[in-house]
């Protein structure tokens, strides 16, 4: 009798053991490669993975409807890129609003939480663009709704917090998609964003512009602006020739004169956008004497004879749509210039934007995306430049407002970032984003004095990527 109990004594023991080694086995299921993790989800595929030191990159592509509101219309085939760090960390959502860098790079708010980072190619831009294009699904809820599937399709291998971001058009991006999904993200960080409320009132551009910088710098760039259209007949010989040269033409736009004084009128703007109160230094001092050359050369530098040909429009197709159709566009006056030397002044988004391709302005789109901020935001940090002009116009919050904040770094440009910031704002506004993303320690929770970002500056990854193709543009 004692020997079967202890036969059956260890059965028991011997079922137990296996049972426990099953259920470690269950728990512990083996490991999936990110990439198959990633190619495994529905419409994802892959165009290249390129290597990265203490990452994964992947450039993807990720199957999209035309129209969110009716799938049956087609499909396309939008690109985004991932930067793998790790499934445990949080991850960072950007998108510069226009096309997609295929090279590894890091966003500021991407290496204050020593994250994962998403970024998105805004629809039609190419490649991601609808064949053939049905330019009325270009707006910013369909664009909205592309992020918010990619967020849908991600976030069961991404888990931990989410945070958008992006600067200028890509931090508008950033504030609509929030603004129609705010359930998605656990924060936002919008850098140097406009926000043109109402489309025919830009007062605050013109006040900008008068107080900017210094009297002397204002002098300068003013004196060359004017110089460059009272020289329109021979400086335009040399765009001509210069236009020829490269095999530039003006059907778009609709003549090379019309082109000239665009890009002339963009020259004071296009400084202060990209430049700094000491790179007033590189400005002829003396315009009226200065040589053809020398005015040629200026506004060349800063804004770019290429920017209002066919070719250097083409790129920027998608963005100059949805300005004459949704986001605005500002108008200045320029009163250091005599009315006879301005044949068209600031002209409007219609003119960049092939003729057979219709544009009807939604003067309410701009106005709800306001208003929505100033009385719901909630953890959104937006960031801009003291001596930005797109900082003119920026996003306001109201009462409704939660946990959200509106800064500006002195000094700075379009390239305005949280590290700009006098340091009270940089400590609070690093706090908050990692607080945002889950990853604030108890001494930051406790002494937001006390934040830093949690991955150390990578030259290469974190190389700042302010966009410079000289013309008027966020």
């Amino acid at each position: 009798m004692r020997k079967a109990l202890r036969w059956l004594l260890a059965l028991v023991v011997l079922i137990g053991t296996v049972s426990t080694a099953g259920a470690a086995t269950a728990a512990e299921p083996e490991a999936v490669d990110i990439k198959d993790r990633l190619l495994s989800i529905p419409g994802m595929s892959l165009i290249e993975e390129k290597p990265y030191t203490g990452y994964r990159f992947f450039v993807l592509n990720y199957t999209q409807p035309v129209d969110h509101r009716d799938p049956s219309k087609g499909t396309f085939q939008q690109r985004i890129t991932v930067l793998h760090k790790d499934t445990a960390r949080p991850t960072v959502f950007y998108t510069g609003g226009y096309n997609v860098s295929t090279n590894p790079s890091r966003r500021e708010p991407t290496q204050i939480v020593d994250g994962n980072q998403v970024s998105m190619e805004y629809r039609f831009f190419t490649p991601s663009r609808p064949q053939p294009a049905d330019w009325s699904k270009l707006d910013i809820w369909q664009a909205a709704s592309d992020q918010h599937r990619i967020f849908k399709a991600l976030k069961p291998v991404y888990s931990e917090n989410w945070i958008s971001t992006g600067g200028s058009k890509g931090g508008m991006t950033a504030t609509y998609y929030e603004r129609f999904y705010p359930r998605d993200m656990d924060g936002v960080v919008a850098y140097v964003a406009p926000n043109d409320v109402v489309n025919k009132e830009d007062s605050a551009y013109d006040r900008f512009f008068a107080n900017v910088g210094t009297q002397e710098c204002r002098d300068r760039l003013n004196g060359v602006q004017r110089e460059a259209l009272v020289r329109r007949a021979p400086l335009e010989k040399r765009y001509a020739a210069y236009a020829a040269e490269n095999g530039y033409t003006f059907d778009t736009i609709g003549s090379l004169d019309r082109a000239y004084e665009a890009v002339v009128l963009d020259y004071v703007w296009g400084f202060w956008q990209y430049s700094t109160l000491k790179d007033c230094a590189d400005i002829p001092a003396d315009a009226t004497n200065a040589t053809d050359d020398a005015i040629w050369e200026s506004v060349d530098t800063i804004s770019g004879f290429s920017a209002y040909t066919d070719q250097g429009l083409t790129t920027y197709t998608p963005y100059y749509y949805q300005a004459g159709t949704q986001l605005g566009a500002p108008t200045i006056h320029f009163p250091h210039i005599e009315k006879n030397y301005i044949r068209y002044g600031y002209q409007p988004p219609r003119n960049f934007v092939p003729r057979d391709i219709p544009m009807t302005f939604q003067p309410s789109a701009m106005r709800d995306v306001d208003t929505w901020v100033r009385h719901h935001a909630n953890q959104m940090l937006f960031v801009y430049g003291e001596n930005d002009p797109w900082g003119a116009e920026p996003f306001r919050l109201g009462h409704g407002a939660r946990d959200s904040y509106v800064f500006t770094a002195p000094g700075m440009n379009h390239g305005a970032n949280v590290a700009g910031l006098v340091p009270e704002q940089k400590a609070l506004a690093t706090a908050r984003i990692l607080e945002w993303a889950g990853v604030a320690s108890a001494t930051v929770q406790e002494n937001p004095s006390a934040a830093r970002p949690l991955a150390a500056f990578d030259a290469k990854l974190d190389k700042r990527d302010v966009r410079k193709e000289s013309t008027l543009r966020p």
